[in-house]
């Protein structure tokens, strides 16, 4: 990979204050890290957004892409059969549509969550076949996967264009 042309920096964003309830501060950390990883790939010029940049083939559009179908499978019971194939995006989209489909499927993420006010109760829309987990246990999943693949994000875009910050 060629060194970035040029090198941008995007003020960081705090941790997002939230109420003090069990699923106020699991959302709010959630949502924090969802908009962060959007905002990571949002406007990342192609080749590069594309382009692998290590051996194992990761590169931004396609952390997304796997993250709009954890979203599906964790919140409103899709079924993936390949998890590896959820790390390429669509040949023919860009950035702005993999942002808009990681977008559409958190909003309707948040519906489903939106119902849920127990955080010991199991999520209403479970994976075919299997028993649903808890929505503590699919909120703090949803973080940890979020918050590796935010980070790896953080790296792969300041490699195609130098932006940094949150």
């Amino acid at each position: 990979m060629t060194a970035p042309s040029r090198r941008t920096r995007r003020s960081d964003t705090p941790p997002p204050r939230t109420g003090n309830s069990e699923l106020e501060v699991l959302r709010g950390f959630l949502d924090y890290l969802r908009a962060s990883v959007a905002a990571k790939v949002e406007g990342a010029p192609e080749p590069g957004a594309r382009t692998a940049a290590v051996p194992s083939g990761t590169n931004l559009l396609g952390l997304l892409h796997h993250l709009t179908h954890v979203e599906r499978a964790t919140f409103l019971g899709a079924r993936v059969t390949d998890w590896q194939a959820t790390f390429r995006a669509p040949a023919g989209a860009g950035a702005d549509e993999v942002v808009a489909r990681y977008r559409r499927a958190v909003a309707e993420a948040n519906e489903v969550l939106d119902g849920c006010t127990d955080p010991g109760a199991p999520l209403p829309h479970p994976q075919p076949g299997r028993r649903p987990p808890a929505v503590r246990w699919a909120l703090t999943h949803l973080i940890e996967e979020t918050g590796r693949h935010a980070g790896h994000a953080d790296i792969l875009r300041e490699l195609v264009d130098g932006s940094t910050g949150r």
